[in-house]
């Protein structure tokens, strides 16, 4: 909850506790998706160190909440951020990666069966798991070779359709995703696309695509 006070944001957190913020400084960070501990002191004038412990302050206030280390947003924008602001959030968090699997085929309209504050990347990292305000961004490793098959749109690295169904069905090959067939309308699917990504998968994968596409 926030009120406008004589230049100030009053701020109400999670603590029930208000506290009052410089309006000015606050809409520096506000227009930012994320920031950094440099963007907050440049925005309040103050030293690196002191921007760190600022944040540390407001982190354990509710004011921010913190991404990784040295990734923050504000609490009041994360409680507005729709689909688009957490893709873009999670290629940040973990870079390379792209949105792929159930959150991009839901985005597409291919699925409705997709958790809320769930959203999952291909990396070419390390498997992991990271929350943060309620939400979990998931990144399944695959390898160097199965990197591909993704644009960037709106700012946002994100599988085509097609692509977004190879990985969950590859995934769920390996024993790594549960993947319920059942609920995907395969027939959305560009069937010559589809063959065209086939081609570094394996021959188990890709025998169980052609069964559910009949390709």
């Amino acid at each position: 909850m926030t009120f406008a006070y004589q230049g100030h944001i009053l701020i109400k957190n999670v603590k029930n506790v208000f506290l009052f913020m410089p309006l000015s400084k606050q809409t520096d960070l506000k227009e930012r998706l994320f920031f950094t501990a440099q963007d907050v002191a440049r925005a309040y004038g103050i030293t690196l160190p002191s921007a760190h412990v600022l944040c540390t302050r407001y982190v354990r206030q509710g004011v921010f909440i913190r991404l990784k280390k040295n990734f923050y947003v504000l609490e009041r924008n994360w409680e507005r951020y729709g689909n688009r602001e957490f893709f873009k959030i999670g290629n940040f968090l973990q870079v390379p990666s792209y949105v792929s699997c159930m959150s991009a085929l839901a985005f597409y309209g291919i699925t409705t069966q997709v958790q809320r504050g769930w959203f999952e990347n291909i990396t070419t990292r390390r498997s992991a798991k990271m929350e943060a305000g309620g939400v979990l961004f998931l990144y399944h490793k695959v390898q160097p070779r199965l990197y591909f098959g993704f644009t960037k749109q709106d700012g946002v690295f994100i599988a085509s359709p097609e692509k977004a169904f190879l990985d969950a069905a590859y995934l769920h090959s390996l024993g790594l995703y549960p993947l319920d067939w059942s609920s995907l309308n395969l027939d959305a699917l560009d069937k010559r696309g589809l063959v065209a990504l086939l081609e570094p998968f394996s021959p188990q994968v890709k025998e169980r695509i052609g069964k559910e596409c009949r390709i």
